[in-house]
Order: C-alpha cells, then sequence, then structure tokens
C-alpha cells in the first residue's frame, strides 16, 4: 500500500502519510486523533489493508494529517491520528521532517514500526527509533534523492522496486 502511493499519490497529486503497525494498544495510547475519526468502529473484516475495496479509501484518507494505525494482524484501525511520543534524543538525516521524526518517536517507545511515504514518492520504514530501510520506487531517484540510511547497508530489486536495508551487525560464534 505505502509503494502504491508513493508511486500513483492521488488523483495525480504526490502525498505523502504514515503507517504505524503492530504494538497497536501502545501506539493508540501514544496519540490522538486529529478529526473524527473515519475508521473507527467499523467492522474489522471492512478494514483489511490488503483488501482491494479499502484501497481508494486509504488513498483518500492519506491525503488528511496523521497516520494510519494499523493492527498486528493487517486491520486499518484508526486513521488521522497525531503521534505524541516524546522525540527527545532521536536523531534524523537532515532533510527528513516531522512525520519521519513521529515514525522514529513511536517506534523507540512502542513495540511498533512505522511505514512513512513521503512526497517525495520514498518509503522508509523505522524501527526502534532509527531509520532501517529505504524503498526506492524509480531506480532515477536512487540517482536524484539519493539515500539517507546512516551506516553499512545492502541495496537489493525485488519485483521493480529498489530497496536499501540496514545491515545488522550478526554476533560471531567462536
Amino acid at each position: 500500500m505505502a509503494v502504491e502511493i508513493a508511486r500513483e499519490g492521488r488523483e495525480g497529486r504526490k502525498i505523502g502519510t504514515m503507517f504505524v503497525v503492530a504494538d497497536s494498544e501502545a501506539t493508540l495510547k501514544q496519540s490522538r486523533c486529529l478529526i473524527l475519526d473515519p475508521l473507527w468502529h467499523h467492522p474489522a473484516e471492512k478494514k483489511r489493508i490488503d483488501d482491494p475495496n479499502l484501497r481508494e479509501t486509504l488513498k483518500e484518507l492519506a491525503q488528511l494529517d496523521g497516520a494510519f494505525i494499523v493492527s498486528d494482524d493487517g486491520i486499518v484501525l484508526s486513521a488521522c491520528r497525531y503521534i505524541s511520543a516524546s522525540a527527545e534524543g532521536i536523531e534524523l538525516p537532515l532533510g527528513l521532517g516531522s512525520r519521519h521524526m513521529a515514525a522514529a518517536s513511536i517506534t523507540r517507545q512502542t513495540d511498533a514500526i512505522a511505514v512513512v511515504v513521503s512526497e517525495s514518492a520514498v518509503v522508509r520504514i523505522f524501527d526502534d527509533g532509527e531509520l532501517i530501510s529505504e524503498i526506492i520506487p524509480e531506480l532515477w531517484m536512487l540517482r536524484r534523492y539519493g539515500l539517507l540510511l546512516a551506516g553499512p547497508y545492502s541495496l537489493r530489486k525485488a519485483e521493480d522496486v529498489t530497496i536499501a536495508s540496514k545491515r545488522t551487525q550478526t554476533k560471531q560464534t567462536d
């Protein structure tokens, strides 16, 4: 869904949004709705993120401020959420804005991961307060924008996107 929004935007306009996935109870406690929540109290079976019938609704709601909260099992619980987790001590690469700071903050204070769609059409993934992966939907974008991942990373092609992921240190055994 995030890559689709990054590529297509909404009706020809580039849009940015954020999906906070897993640990939804803690995430809901550290956020609040900015408007009357359009997804709240609808049946779970109608709010599955992989349901093709929900795609256009999510794209429409992505134009509004705030994050989507997605449960462990793929149910979009809430939309338009203001993330109120503390950003103290979080450092991000220059050029990333408040949406990215909110993603880093909520993932440091919960067990959630956050997927951010930039208006530049790059998808960035945060875990434990850090940028861990960038998905570049179009190869020309990699040359134009570069990568913001710190430290060693690996590049791989999956379907028709390029994915840059932070390399994790593996513990060596004797």
